[in-house]
């Protein structure tokens, strides 16, 4: 963890940026819910999650120490798994099309919730991800913003499997621009503020490139641990 904020730390001097602006996600995803627990000590407030049974029943066996974390729900959603995952997460990173939508926003009612989500996008267009394609990105985000139940904070993408993490940086690049895109053309608002994008093998390249999200898991614990 030492080194992982250290890296961190680096990355944002290089940036010229502040600590406060980014939030490290520990992904938890094959850590069992003792391990968590022991993550409160390390001053760790953001878990991130993308299987919903197995965040559940860490969550339960965590108890009220559930709620000294921020949960993230990052891995590929379901429609029919909305609800749970409305209910039992602050940040859901990977709505990337409008039956998802449409489903978060009818449980957003029967929650009586607003529901914060990043558009996942697919920047480097690798038919084994999801996401919606950059050109779409203006008119999907259009489509989310006029369901109430939703609040679209910002964008997420997963960079190419690569040993280089410079590979990564023209995906980041373009993920930032059309951040600033929705921000020139929509007039969102503050609300539109995150940049989910980097992971163990990339996230410093990441930050430099202005995430305020990092994904970290195998850099922490070991290697399978990302989502």
């Amino acid at each position: 963890m030492a080194a992982v904020r250290a890296r961190i730390n680096d990355a944002l001097t290089v940036a010229g940026r502040h600590p406060e602006e980014l939030t490290l996600v520990v992904v938890t995803k094959y850590v069992d819910a003792l391990i968590i627990k022991e993550l409160i000590g390390l001053g760790v407030e953001h878990i991130g999650e993308n299987r919903l049974q197995e965040a559940v029943r860490k969550q339960a066996v965590l108890g009220d120490l559930k709620n000294r974390f921020k949960w993230h729900f990052i891995g590929s959603l379901q429609t029919n798994k909305a609800r749970q995952v409305a209910a039992g997460f602050d940040l859901i990173h990977s709505l990337d099309r409008l039956s998802l939508a449409e489903a978060l926003h009818q449980a957003s009612r029967k929650l009586n919730k607003e529901i914060p989500v990043l558009i996942q996008v697919n920047v480097s267009r690798e038919q084994t991800k999801h996401g919606v394609a950059p050109a779409e990105v203006g008119a999907f985000y259009t489509a989310v913003r006029k369901l109430s139940g939703l609040r679209p904070v910002g964008l997420m993408t997963m960079a190419p499997d690569t040993e280089d993490p410079e590979t990564s940086r023209p995906v980041f690049r373009e993920l930032r621009h059309l951040f600033e895109q929705i921000k020139r053309d929509y007039h969102p608002g503050p609300e539109w503020r995150e940049l989910s994008m980097g992971m163990s093998n990339d996230y410093g390249v990441a930050i430099e490139e202005g995430a305020t999200i990092v994904r970290i898991g195998s850099a922490i614990f070991s290697a399978g641990t990302e989502g």
